[in-house]
């Protein structure tokens, strides 16, 4: 069951601390209306992704806040998975369109963070972890991926280098993102000179704190055939995996079963497999990330990812662009809204509006992939150019 993507909106991605969350997200959600061209009052339901409001802006029950600044009339709710509570959004209203529940749902994601500072958004962050395993220990985040990108080193080889051609991959492709919080190409000389995080983690292998919001309207396939709605793009597929929190507790720290799972989930729902898939859209929070992500989600063998990018197999112009926005690495990674601008990125990529475009001019499948903390929950969703 296909659903259609009627419109999608995103703020500029990066450091504004004087808007507000509220702010952010009214500015994507009409964006997306407007996207769309539907009246306001035939939307049904909205689902708001959002991560840590609460210590951000001392706001939670964002559900109605939103809906009040879109003017709209309608069961709202907030969803939070940590890093994937936008690709968690989007599900919820997938979810309640296939159920027969609405037929025309707004879904975005909104996050705040530069307000917070470096060490207020870090622990701000660091809660996505596990509290009693991790957080009381002193784990962060950049140390955690750390953990995982030298166990990767040891147990299938690579190096720092080859987790810098994903940084300059990425890069690349948001130098000309007019949305992308960084908009300058690197080189693989400047992510191995760069202040170091964690080692073998570096400045430039970690995506950055950023302010912004997404947002898209999805619509049954019944509402856009009687309104004769051209949308360029659908939604073919989702599937959401979870795994252990703590990492001390998982059987391995190099491969994820929440997006294995996610990802056999959504190909299922879609009717394809993961060799159908023409490009993506995957979570590098960490360099190292994307890198698992893409084995993951079965499109290299365990061991096999870590050379994509300095081989171009995943560059702009290689036989699997991964990252055409830029990605969490140089668009931005403002949490809760992360997943939702991966649909919004995707959905323009598909319809030619996009600045990379042409790279994906004869694209029929795309994929997103969104994760929360250490892989511990995965969302992905197929989209496909509309039947």
């Amino acid at each position: 069951m296909s659903t259609p993507i009627a419109g999608v909106g995103m703020t500029k991605f990066g450091e504004m601390p004087d808007r507000t969350g509220r702010d952010l997200f009214a500015e994507a959600g009409e964006t997306a209306i407007g996207d769309a061209a539907i009246d306001r009052e035939e939307i049904d339901a909205l689902y708001v992704g959002n991560f840590m409001g609460e210590l951000s802006e001392r706001q939670g029950h964002m559900g109605p806040l939103m809906a009040k600044m879109l003017g709209l009339d309608v069961p709202a709710t907030r969803v939070e998975s940590a890093c994937a509570s936008g690709g968690m959004a989007v599900r919820q209203g997938l979810q309640a369109i296939r159920a027969g529940s609405a037929d025309v749902v707004l879904v975005g994601g909104v996050e705040r963070m530069h307000n917070m500072g470096t060490t207020g958004a870090t622990g701000g962050l660091s809660v996505a972890a596990d509290d009693l395993w991790e957080i009381k220990h002193g784990i962060t985040f950049p140390g955690a991926y750390a953990l995982m990108a030298k166990r990767y080193f040891a147990a299938h080889g690579g190096d720092r280098e080859d987790l810098a051609e994903v940084a300059v991959k990425n890069h690349a492709n948001a130098a000309n993102n007019p949305l992308a919080q960084y908009q300058s190409e690197i080189s693989v000389e400047k992510v191995l000179d760069a202040f170091p995080v964690a080692d073998p983690l570096g400045l430039f292998d970690a995506s950055p704190i950023t302010d912004g919001a997404a947002a898209a309207v999805l619509v049954s396939e019944e509402y856009a055939a009687e309104h004769d709605l051209d949308a360029a793009v659908a939604v073919a597929g989702t599937g959401q995996g979870t795994d252990d929190l703590a990492l001390q507790h998982r059987d391995s720290l190099t491969w994820t079963p929440a997006t294995a799972d996610a990802a056999k989930e959504a190909y299922t729902d879609a009717g394809i497999e993961a060799e159908d898939v023409d490009f993506l859209e995957v979570h590098d929070c960490f360099t190292i990330a994307e890198v698992l992500a893409l084995e993951g989600l079965g499109l290299y063998e365990p061991g096999e990812a870590i050379t994509a990018a300095r081989e171009g197999e995943t560059t702009a112009d290689g036989e699997l662009p991964v990252n055409l926005s830029g990605g969490l690495k140089a668009k931005g990674h403002p949490v809760g809204a992360t997943g939702v601008a991966q649909i919004t990125e995707m959905t323009k990529l598909f319809r030619g509006d996009h600045v990379n475009s042409d790279a994906v001019e004869d694209a029929e499948i795309g994929l997103t992939h969104n994760a929360g903390g250490t892989v511990a929950s995965a969302v992905v969703h197929v989209l496909e150019v509309a039947q």
